[in-house]
């Protein structure tokens, strides 16, 4: 399972950082990422990072604002998301593959194949 938490309402130019506490499997041992949807709209990938760290995606809508990250020890992922826009405004939702999946980090980031998905987190960007 995976729990997000840490969204909230913040005033353009702000910051959140969004967390995914996993269960019942080992996130070290998976490609992780963040995705979201807005009202009215497609649910998008924002980040993802492969397993072992090596690869990291990032929309170009967020590059350079947000960054993806794990903790091992904690078995926890992480959105720190800076200068927010109006546009950011979303539901965010984490998501990991299966430990050691066959499914391509690829597939599992840009075509949301990953196996195991969170709670969504409100995050509003208003003034």
């Amino acid at each position: 399972q995976l729990q997000a938490s840490g969204g909230g309402l913040v005033q353009p130019g702000g910051s959140l950082r969004l967390s995914c506490a996993a269960s019942g499997f080992t996130l070290r041992y998976s490609a992780i990422g963040w995705f979201r949807q807005a009202p009215g709209k497609e649910r998008e990938w924002v980040s993802c990072l492969s397993r072992g760290d090596s690869t990291t995606h990032y929309a170009d809508s967020v590059k350079g604002r947000f960054t993806i990250s794990r903790d091992n020890a904690k078995n926890t992922m992480y959105l720190q998301m800076n200068s927010l826009k109006p546009e950011d405004t979303a539901v965010y939702y984490c998501a990991a593959s299966e430990p050691y999946s066959p499914i391509t980090f690829y597939s599992a980031c840009r075509r949301h194949r990953m196996e195991h998905w969170g709670n969504g987190t409100q995050v509003t960007v208003s003034s």
